[in-house]
């Protein structure tokens, strides 16, 4: 039995899996959340507890930097570590893997109604594809060609630069520089993202929890942005997309990434019908002198939320 997790900043997923007609079958899962928690062990063996299982591999996916099997969570304070999971779990060796890099790997294995298309482009089976995904933090990953099978790579591109693109973006950087000691991509492409923008567009329009360090009002912007109950709210889904739009395009044209980007995280999906306008495309496609490449790169939707627990299970079954 295979055990694997996708364990980040707000929530952690605990999943079993089976290995049936060589297809990865569920068998239990659970979703907690991360901060009621002191970290990983804890929350496996509350898992275990429920789902007794003899387990023969493992892997976790987790936010952050894995370096020597191990990682210090960026938006937790927990430390992952592989030969103290393997000692837990009874086994000679557990996978750590970096969250996106998890996703890149389940990205590989998805069914196609998995995904939505956002711009069909000209599909290239055997290339570089590359998963970024929005959510807690902003994560980046490669699935890169290696001519014979796609290896996931993780990054920490969420943490370089953003880089503005419009004068409006510009005012924005601005803005922020003036708040923060850094202006990163996570800082506005994450869930903490959307009240930065809203607050840079209109400081005198207030909503539950902009004033509470312990709410998130991320929700109610992104539900009032796509009905239209609040104008401010529309505007900063509107830039919101634009930038996210932007910063996949750049991800892109650094890997020529002409085997597609996927889009994953909680986030695309709870606001997929923004996604779907052409603001996205639009943004990730206006590129100096990349223009003709990218109106080649097809661009997805990942749909399944568990993508990132699928990916860590089948590293488990094939011992990558």
């Amino acid at each position: 039995m295979i055990l694997a997790g996708d364990v980040g900043g707000t929530k952690s997923n605990i999943g079993l899996f089976d290995v049936r007609d060589r297809h990865l079958v569920p068998i239990a899962h659970k979703r907690y959340s991360s901060h009621e928690h002191a970290g990983l062990q804890e929350i496996a063996k509350d898992f275990l507890q429920e789902n007794p299982a003899t387990i023969t591999a493992a892997s976790f996916g987790v936010a952050g930097p894995v370096v020597n099997n191990r990682v210090h969570g960026t938006n937790m304070p927990w430390i992952v570590d592989g030969t103290t999971m393997a000692a837990f779990l009874g086994l000679s060796r557990v996978r750590i893997l970096n969250d996106l890099e998890a996703t890149a790997f389940g990205v590989g294995v998805l069914p196609p109604d998995d995904l939505a298309v956002l711009y069909e482009g000209v599909p290239t089976q055997q290339a570089t594809c590359v998963v970024i995904a929005a959510g807690t933090g902003l994560g980046e990953a490669d699935l890169f060609w290696d001519g014979t099978q796609h290896l996931a790579m993780g990054t920490e591109g969420g943490h370089a630069d953003f880089a503005p693109h419009t004068p409006q973006q510009a005012d924005l950087w601005k803005y922020l520089r003036g708040r923060n000691a850094y202006v990163s991509a996570e800082i506005l492409l994450s869930g903490r993202g959307f009240q930065n923008v809203h607050e840079f567009l209109d400081p005198t329009v207030k909503h539950p929890g902009f004033d509470d360090p312990t709410k998130d009002p991320a929700p109610l912007i992104t539900q009032q942005g796509l009905s239209g109950q609040c104008p401010v709210c529309v505007a900063t889904l509107d830039l919101w997309t634009e930038i996210y739009g932007s910063e996949a395009g750049n991800f892109a044209v650094r890997t020529l990434a002409r085997g597609g980007v996927y889009v994953a995280g909680g986030i695309a999906v709870k606001v997929l019908p923004k996604l779907k306008d052409g603001r996205f495309v639009a943004a990730a496609r206006d590129k100096e002198k990349m223009k003709d490449f990218l109106a080649a790169v097809p661009i997805y939707v990942v749909l399944n939320e568990e993508c990132p627990l699928l990916g860590a299970a089948y590293v488990a079954w094939k011992g990558l």
